[in-house]
């Protein structure tokens, strides 16, 4: 077997891989999105605020999955039928994604305090203002602060002449008290001095950093990989065609 056929069977063989990964996302995500409860028996009992946030992701595996679908249908066909059309298609899509995962990781660093300072801006309003008079976002803020004993998204001082604090007589959440008997006034809440759920996720995602990175630097990797195959199979095919 020479060189190009083998490289052409395994572009085949890792493209098909990527086709049922696809599918499998994509009837996850259209099965979480149209019937969540059935989807969440599998589980057992979870937290509500993980529940609600899990759901959520429906509609993102149903991108990614319809994504990986026509990536492993490109690369598949592409490698098969040994279409040029279909291979460059296959590089240029692939090529997007990798930029756009480096352009987004090196905003990240560099503007990681303005991104601070932009979330701070638009969420600290929607407590202020929906917190306590908006049903989903009540529910959602009480499930995330319950969840990771948190309280606001800074600390209670974003509750400060909220919606919430007036309607109920001067007390913040129970959260912001990490107790659901205390009165918890503005004092009680300067005195625990709970953390803010952002800084809580951020220490989530820096204890986790070791599997985060192995996996974006493992992703990049089949990346290169494909985009380098899939260029060889490129140029290769005209030559391979007169040899036979």
């Amino acid at each position: 077997m020479s060189c190009f056929t083998c490289i052409k069977v395994l572009m085949i063989l890792f493209n098909l891989a990527i086709f049922l990964a696809g599918g499998t996302l994509l009837g996850v995500g259209i099965w979480v999105s149209v019937d969540s409860t059935s989807f969440l028996k599998i589980f057992g009992t979870i937290p509500n605020g993980v529940a609600a946030q899990f759901v959520n992701v429906g509609y993102f595996l149903i991108a990614i999955g319809a994504l990986l679908l026509i990536l492993g249908f490109l690369g598949c066909c592409g490698a098969q039928k040994e279409s040029k059309c279909l291979l460059i298609t296959f590089f240029s899509i692939v090529l997007i994604i990798f930029i756009a995962e480096i352009a987004g990781a090196v905003v990240a660093l560099v503007y990681s305090s303005v991104a601070d300072s932009f979330l701070t801006s638009v969420l600290t309003p929607v407590l202020k203002n929906d917190y306590g008079t908006n049903a989903d976002v009540t529910k959602i803020w009480n499930n995330t602060m319950t969840d990771l004993k948190c309280c606001g998204l800074n600390n209670y001082t974003d509750f400060d002449n909220s919606q919430f604090v007036s309607k109920n007589n001067g007390l913040y959440p129970s959260q912001c008290c990490n107790s659901t008997t205390t009165t918890c006034n503005q004092d009680a809440a300067q005195a625990t001095r709970m953390k803010g759920c952002f800084n809580q996720i951020l220490d989530l995602l820096k204890s986790n950093a070791a599997i985060v990175g192995g996996v974006a630097a493992g992703i990049c990797a089949l990346e290169l990989a494909a985009m380098v195959v899939s260029m060889y199979l490129y140029c290769k095919i005209d030559k391979e065609g007169s040899i036979h």
